[in-house]
């Protein structure tokens, strides 16, 4: 779906009368309404990805690997659908999804497992709230649980089974999954090359730092990421240049500038 197509973006005055799936105002539009947090989501979630134990399914199309900075502008113009789209349309999206997957499972001749749904839900969840929180303040408890509840019900539309049903409940089951699900492996480095290979050597060790900042230990130690990272100590500055325009300058830094475009229509006013 190409940006110019995401026609329920534009806002009506009848969106007042329209029942959305996540209701205006909310602070999951937030989130996923701003490029640079969205950014950070997918920097973290690319390394956790890495680690999967169940990463192997990632590699069975074969398009993430061939692409992956496409795969993360697919991967969030499908979120943006969810998010910003009215009850309906958002949950054909959501049976859409488990269509797409279902026919991936059929391919290949078994199931992906419950387990490994339910990882790629937490890690948008955490990351979710880790990068909004990066770059600009903690959740309420109030939006965590909202939060929570809206990838929840993306999970239940989806048919995955045994989700928390709150917020307390699924960070103790996030734990458990990072001590369980996570491995290096040759999927691992192989992905990390490719994400090397479309970024440039400059801005992979950046990915990396940003990586450091954003993800759980047991993810930073699996993929022996900087115990330091310098750019902890610069998000001021990202701030600082935001509020002087220069935004625009900042995402150029973090991908290639032919995705320059497709950064600025995360956008969501």
């Amino acid at each position: 779906m190409s940006s110019s197509n995401r026609t329920y973006i534009n806002r009506s005055p009848s969106d007042s009368q329209t029942a959305f799936f996540v209701k205006p105002g909310s602070i999951v539009r937030q989130i996923w309404g701003d490029a640079d947090v969205i950014l950070l989501v997918f920097a973290g979630s690319a390394a956790e990805f890495a680690l999967n134990r169940a990463v192997d399914w990632l590699f069975f199309t074969g398009k993430l690997p061939a692409d992956p900075i496409a795969r993360l502008f697919s991967t969030v113009r499908y979120a943006q659908e969810i998010v910003f789209a009215p009850e309906t349309q958002a949950r054909q999206a959501i049976a859409r999804m488990g269509a797409i997957h279902g026919g991936v499972e059929q391919k290949r001749g078994y199931q992906i497992p419950d387990w490994a749904y339910r990882d790629v839900l937490y890690m948008l969840i955490d990351y979710s709230e880790r990068a909004y929180e990066t770059l600009y303040r903690a959740l309420t408890d109030s939006e965590r649980e909202e939060l929570f509840h809206t990838f929840r019900e993306v999970g239940a539309g989806m048919h995955v089974p045994k989700l928390p049903d709150t917020y307390a409940d699924w960070r103790t089951d996030r734990e458990a999954h990072l001590n369980r699900d996570l491995v290096r492996s040759d999927f691992t480095d192989k992905l990390f090359q490719r994400y090397r290979e479309q970024l440039g050597s400059w801005r992979y060790n950046l990915l990396r730092q940003a990586q450091a900042v954003l993800v759980p230990e047991q993810v930073r130690s699996l993929l022996s990421l900087p115990q330091n990272p310098w750019l902890n100590n610069t998000i001021g500055l990202y701030k600082i240049l935001n509020s002087l325009g220069l935004r625009s300058m900042v995402q150029r830094a973090l991908l290639p500038t032919n995705y320059l475009e497709q950064i600025r229509s995360l956008d969501v006013r």
